[in-house]
């Protein structure tokens, strides 16, 4: 069963979208207003997904998304009755999963609810292998500025270089990105 925390925006519409998330069997661990500190309430109940009632989300409500999103990454739904495609944009690259408009219906929820999760789980997946390209990138950026400051020292061909580099590795069990590290460290020490 997933765990939801529920925020709402007005008083009129409590109760209305907890009913519905009720009546479709999921387990609403908090229902909260607008003002609550997101971040701190994903801390302490650790829902599965985050829902938002919300007519017109306002730059607070998305700035904590934001938050939660780089912090606490979950699923995000909101439902609202804005139209406006701006503020979906902006919705969406705050990191909701799915920007929902007009209508709360019970039976619409799981559906809803299997959409925004699938799409989480991909801009996720997107999200660490653009980590892992921008951390190859780096240790790329890394190896050949200890290359190039092999090759000034030894006075050596870039081939020569990268292969003391990979013996050197070799040799201690280490990776290349780490004796690249090592010799920086080594050139920094030494003043050169």
């Amino acid at each position: 069963m997933l765990r939801i925390l529920l925020i709402n925006d007005t008083a009129s519409k409590v109760g209305r979208l907890r009913a519905a998330l009720v009546e479709a069997g999921f387990e609403v661990l908090d229902e909260s207003g607008l003002s609550v500190d997101l971040p701190a309430r994903v801390q302490a109940l650790h829902p599965d997904v985050i829902l938002i009632d919300s007519a017109s989300p306002g730059r607070d409500v998305l700035e904590q998304v934001v938050l939660v999103s780089r912090d606490q990454p979950r699923p995000i739904v909101l439902f609202t009755d804005e139209h406006d495609p701006q503020v979906m944009r902006q919705a969406i690259r705050s990191g909701v999963s799915a920007y929902i408009v007009e209508g709360i219906q019970a039976a619409r929820l799981q559906p809803i609810l299997e959409v925004a999760m699938a799409r989480f789980e991909s801009d996720q997946a997107l999200r660490a292998q653009l980590q892992a390209r921008e951390q190859q990138l780096a240790e790329r950026k890394r190896i050949e500025l200890a290359k190039g400051l092999l090759m000034k020292m030894k006075g050596c061909p870039e081939e020569e270089a990268y292969t003391l580099m990979r013996r050197q590795a070799m040799s201690r069990q280490q990776k290349l990105v780490q004796v690249a590290e090592q010799i920086i460290a080594m050139h920094e020490m030494l003043g050169h």
